[in-house]
């Protein structure tokens, strides 16, 4: 188990891991009832790591706490899937470290996608060591902007309606500017519930983005950008960092002067400052998983596929039971509620 923070991050960063295996995430999932554990498969030798998970173990609520918890390990491991060896040595090990610990069932999503040699190559070894096909928590499906481009070739390759439409918002004052105090980050949630309340889906308490400002902004893991007019907030969003990618996490925008296009200048700013801080791709995390135009969330889809990114699936998750029966008792007591 990785006890130093320092020492998680700065494997992570090499390794291209992702955020949600970051060590202020975990911090951040602990404020709101899991328990993480670093765990690392390190050489005899030289004690270097090799490849590493972050479990998150929450209890199975409504269940007897001697009945175990579940474990979920959110966007990894972080491993070499293409090594043989060192992939079975990693699971062998958190087996060994999970079960007798009191863990029901594991589930994982790795950042993997479909269709390349690397995620059919997971998939494969995965489904032949023991673990299931099961639906996922994390959005399988999103879109991916590449940022390797100069600004031009990224304006070029958007919509030209997007392009107008943040080009209108500069041209009519909104300004952009990062978050400074806990007051931003309140005023902010006040647009998050208007947002939720016209849009129709479910947001955390207050104190979640609180924290998760807190933990993650002072390591440049997370920024809470803010569009204003006259001084007037009209928009802002969270968007997270770990290594070469940057995170559209969280949204939300005012009902008034929806048509200064205050959301549109927020993702470019978000792009550009993601870009200048070393990102090669920026998430925007999560779509739709079908094309269907009735589905509720196409709208958001139409949003997202404009900026001119490329439309990606995940391998999808996968679950190894260790205690069947008293999964099985956990299942129906439970509506599966493992969301981050």
């Amino acid at each position: 188990m990785i006890s130093e923070r320092r020492i998680w991050d700065d494997f992570l960063e090499q390794h291209d891991g992702h955020l949600l295996q970051s060590w202020g995430w975990g911090e951040l999932k602990a404020e709101a009832g899991w328990r993480p554990l670093r765990l690392a498969l390190c050489e005899c030798s030289s004690g270097r790591i090799v490849a590493a998970a972050q479990v998150l173990c929450r209890g199975a609520a409504r269940l007897p706490h001697w009945c175990g918890h579940l474990a979920y390990i959110p966007r990894g491991p972080v491993l070499d899937w293409s090594h043989e060896e060192c992939c079975k040595a990693f699971w062998m090990a958190l087996h060994r470290w999970l079960r007798p610990r009191g863990a029901l069932a594991l589930r994982l999503e790795p950042p993997l996608l479909a269709d390349t040699a690397e995620g059919e190559a997971a998939a494969r070894f995965l489904l032949a060591s023991g673990f299931r096909p099961v639906r996922t928590i994390q959005p399988l499906r999103t879109i991916m902007v590449d940022l390797r481009a100069d600004e031009t070739t990224l304006l070029s390759r958007m919509k030209e309606k997007w392009r107008y439409n943040l080009r209108l918002a500069a041209r009519r004052g909104v300004k952009v500017r990062e978050a400074q105090t806990l007051e931003d980050v309140r005023a902010w949630y006040e647009l998050l519930k208007i947002t939720a309340a016209r849009d129709g889906f479910g947001i955390h308490r207050y104190e979640y983005y609180e924290h998760a400002w807190l933990i993650l902004a002072p390591r440049n893991q997370l920024d809470l950008l803010l569009a204003e007019y006259e001084g007037r907030l009209l928009a802002g969003i969270f968007v997270g960092r770990m290594g070469r990618e940057a995170l559209y996490l969280y949204g939300a925008s005012s009902n008034e002067l929806r048509q200064l296009m205050p959301n549109y200048l927020l993702q470019w700013e978000a792009m550009c400052r993601a870009r200048a801080a070393g990102a090669i791709r920026y998430d925007l995390w999560g779509i739709p998983e079908t094309e269907d135009e009735h589905e509720p969330l196409a709208g958001v889809y139409r949003f997202k596929r404009g900026w001119g990114g490329e439309v990606v699936r995940f391998i999808g998750g996968y679950e190894y039971i260790y205690r069947p029966l008293s999964m099985t008792l956990a299942r129906r007591l439970l509506s599966e509620r493992l969301a981050l």
